[in-house]
């Protein structure tokens, strides 16, 4: 993990979240993902119908999805709470999809940061197919 890809990734979730739409929470998330040496960011997106609402990880993921990139190998993630944020489960098992390795990176607006690896937070993760399969 290099330490000037991630001031990068901080700059573009910080820039990511100021566009979240969260009327509900007021809880803006910014993220972003390396994925082949590209930055992709993402912002949380919510609804009244709270199932239908994407948080700011899978917004980055897909984006660089949608950019034909599919080797992710890390991801930062930003937000203004007590603490910094960590991906929440639907989160995990969609990163799991693309890097069952990668590291991720969560921050606050305080200058806190911690550091995981996927398989710290998704010790059992569900995996019908191996992640490598799905991403060739």
């Amino acid at each position: 993990m290099d330490r000037t890809v991630v001031e990068k990734m901080l700059a573009r979730a910080a820039a990511a979240r100021r566009e979240a739409y969260a009327p509900y929470s007021r809880y803006p998330v910014g993220a972003a993902v390396l994925a082949e040496g590209e930055i992709f960011a993402g912002c949380n997106v919510e609804n009244v119908s709270f199932g239908l609402t994407m948080c700011a990880e899978r917004v980055a993921v897909f984006s660089a999805v949608a950019a034909g990139k599919r080797r992710i190998k890390g991801i930062v993630l930003l937000a203004d709470g007590s603490e910094p944020p960590v991906p929440c489960g639907a989160c995990r098992q969609v990163l799991y999809e693309f890097n069952p390795e990668m590291w991720i990176v969560c921050a606050d607006l305080q200058g806190n940061r911690r550091v995981y690896s996927l398989p710290e937070l998704l010790p059992e993760p569900f995996a019908a197919f191996s992640a490598e399969a799905q991403t060739t």
